[in-house]
Parts: structure tokens; C-alpha cells; sequence
């Protein structure tokens, strides 16, 4: 069971998260069909990777003493910085998910009907689903304090965006031509442009 605050609010907000953001837009991306999937076997073992840092390892230090050696402890600030950041998370993931709506997808894909979303929070950014998670991956290690646990999502994270992100560009790039790359040139990749 949850010894520490943070441990607790990252289970809840684990929770929350399946519950209320990727729960419903998953049921809703079983019902499309992928016109052009771009997906790799690579991309699958990426993903996998992410998971294992980002749900599993964080789940073996809370309710496991298997990696309790590599505990750490933090102030009660830093918990409180990183319960922020986590709720800040969640808040900007669910404005991403339902401003993408039925584009969503999981993985590399064009789906039938599928539409170039610049509105909500793509109004400013292109990959804001990745700047929610990259919130994440600084809040993860305020909450769970396990140099495994806590760190392991924000390496691994960090290779699926470096990887993933170029190859999500180029195909959206492909599948909607200048509309994209007029769109590329007024906002940022995780960050709104500061001159447009």
C-alpha cells in the first residue's frame, strides 16, 4: 500500500487518468478505422518501454519493497510542487484528448474522417498530449521517490518524443500538405512560438 502522500496521489491520478481521458477516447478509437498506419514493430516495443516506466515501476515501489533501496526523501514542498504539476497534468491532458476528439489515435495513424485540429489546446502548440505528459514525467519523481520509480518515465519518455514526434510530423505533413506546414509555422512543438 501508498507509505507516502505522493505515492497516493499518483495512484489516484493514475486512475483518473484511465477513467476520464484515455478510457473514453479509447472505446471511441475502436469504433475508427486507420486509413494510414504508420505504426512499426519498433514503435510498439517504444511504447511498451514507456509503459513499464511510466505504470509498472512506479506501481512495484508503491506496493512492493523490491526496489527500496533506491528510496529517496523529499520535502513536503517538493510533494506539493509535484501534486501541482501532476493535477496540472491531468487538467491539460483532458483539454488535449477532447480538443483532438475522434482523431485521436494511440498510435501512428490517419483515421477515416480524419481532420487537422489547430483549435483548443492545439491552438498554439502541435503536440500538446506530449507537453501533458512531459508535465508528467517532472511531477512523477516529486511524488513516487524511488531513483527507479520516480526517474525511469522521464528517460524513457524522452526517447519515445525524440523518436516518435519527427515521424508524427512528416506524416501529418503528408496527409495534409500545406494546411500542415502553414500550421507548423505559427506555433511550437511543445511550447507556443514567442514571434509568429
Amino acid at each position: 500500500m501508498p507509505e507516502q502522500p505522493g505515492e497516493l496521489v499518483f495512484l489516484i491520478g493514475l486512475l483518473l487518468y484511465y477513467a476520464l481521458i484515455y478510457g473514453p477516447h479509447m472505446r471511441r478509437f475502436r469504433r475508427s478505422r486507420a486509413i494510414a498506419a504508420r505504426t512499426r514493430p519498433a514503435d510498439a516495443a517504444l511504447d511498451f518501454l514507456t509503459f513499464i516506466a511510466w505504470q509498472v515501476l512506479p506501481l512495484i515501489v508503491i506496493f512492493t519493497s523490491r526496489l527500496a533501496d533506491y528510496d529517496y526523501s523529499l520535502p513536503v514542498w517538493a510533494v506539493a510542487l509535484g501534486c501541482l504539476l501532476f493535477a496540472g497534468s491531468l487538467t491539460w491532458l483532458r483539454w488535449a484528448y477532447r480538443s483532438l476528439g475522434r482523431n485521436w489515435s494511440p498510435k501512428l495513424d490517419i483515421l477515416e474522417h480524419h481532420a487537422l485540429v489547430t483549435e483548443g489546446a492545439y491552438a498554439r502548440i502541435r503536440h500538446p498530449i506530449y507537453a501533458g505528459f512531459w508535465l508528467w514525467t517532472i511531477a512523477q519523481p516529486l511524488l513516487i521517490q524511488n531513483w527507479i520509480g520516480g526517474w525511469s518515465m522521464m528517460a524513457a519518455f524522452a526517447l519515445l518524443y525524440a523518436i516518435r514526434v519527427p515521424r508524427e510530423e512528416r506524416m501529418l505533413l503528408e496527409a495534409f500538405g500545406d494546411e500542415y506546414r502553414t500550421y507548423t509555422e505559427r506555433t511550437g512543438r511543445v511550447f507556443p512560438r514567442l514571434r509568429r
